[in-house]
């Protein structure tokens, strides 16, 4: 007995068929969104990042539709659409769920806890890297930097922090967003959906209640080269001076742009995986 390419999932290199077209009531909608997106640069190629998201916005992934819409619109191939989607990880390829939690496993916060979080979230939902649960509610992957690392680790969903995660805290967070619980970042507006988030990110207003408003900053570690920068005075020494006995103080008290979330781990100890808990601090030598 034998099987055919197609049932052993060989690809002949058949060309795909064309994209299916959108409806035309979607079309008319998108194209008049697109020429207001277009209209903010000088040459509508520089476009195209913000036409992703509008298409994104759209469907929950770029499409092959999506992709034919841009080219169409900007006067661009397929294959230069395809390059730009295929090259920035902010565009999803395939379908995926309503939030995309995405734990950061780069240096700084895998060895602080981001690996552990990753590991106990897959046994968690039951699902692998990049798979979305059956639900449709949450796509879970590890990610990069996030570009905040005063607060590692840290987990982002639909792009917004969630800072100093642990296993526990993120499995919180993950139960709240599939059961619709409200969900709010540490910094940032109350959570939305991944389409409404792509919206916002093609240049359209974010119309939730507040969410302007809502805001937050880097951390203090982050911010003290600005301020020497500025001529501003340093608040603190990031590490005390070699020899010189760590100053005690009282505890940090966030301000009112670094509010907290309710989903942030207690700060009183850096080991966000018990199993393997941070060990003292020395200085270089010791």
């Amino acid at each position: 007995m034998t099987t055919s390419s197609s049932e052993r999932g060989v690809s002949l290199g058949m060309p795909q068929l064309p994209a299916p077209a959108y409806p035309d009531d979607v079309r008319a909608r998108l194209e008049t969104d697109a020429r207001e997106v277009i209209a903010r640069y000088p040459d509508s190629r520089s476009a195209l990042l913000p036409l992703l998201h509008l298409v994104q916005a759209e469907e929950g992934h770029v499409t092959r539709t999506g992709m034919q819409f841009c080219a169409d619109v900007l006067g661009l191939t397929t294959a230069e659409v395809t390059a730009v989607a295929t090259f920035y990880t902010m565009y999803r390829r395939r379908p995926g769920g309503d939030y995309q939690v995405g734990v950061c496993t780069n240096t700084l916060c895998a060895v602080m806890g981001g690996d552990a979080i990753f590991e106990e979230l897959q046994e968690h939902l039951g699902v692998g890297n990049g798979e979305t649960t059956g639900d449709g509610k949450v796509t879970l992957e590890h990610i990069e930097c996030n570009a905040a690392c005063d607060f590692a680790p840290v987990v982002m969903v639909n792009w917004e922090f969630f800072d100093n995660q642990t296993p526990d805290s993120a499995k919180s967070l993950v139960d709240d967003l599939r059961a619709g619980r409200p969900v709010t970042p540490t910094r940032g507006a109350r959570m939305c959906t991944f389409k409404e988030t792509a919206r916002v990110l093609a240049g359209f207003p974010d119309e939730r209640e507040g969410a302007v408003e809502s805001g937050g900053s880097a951390g203090p570690a982050s911010l003290v080269g600005l301020k020497l920068a500025k001529g501003e005075a340093s608040s603190a020494r990031v590490v005390h001076p070699r020899g010189e006995a760590a100053r005690t103080g009282a505890p940090h008290e966030p301000s009112p742009t670094e509010h907290l979330s309710s989903h942030d781990a207690p700060q009183d100890t850096s080991a966000s995986d018990p199993a393997h808990p941070a060990g003292p601090t020395a200085e270089e030598g010791e």
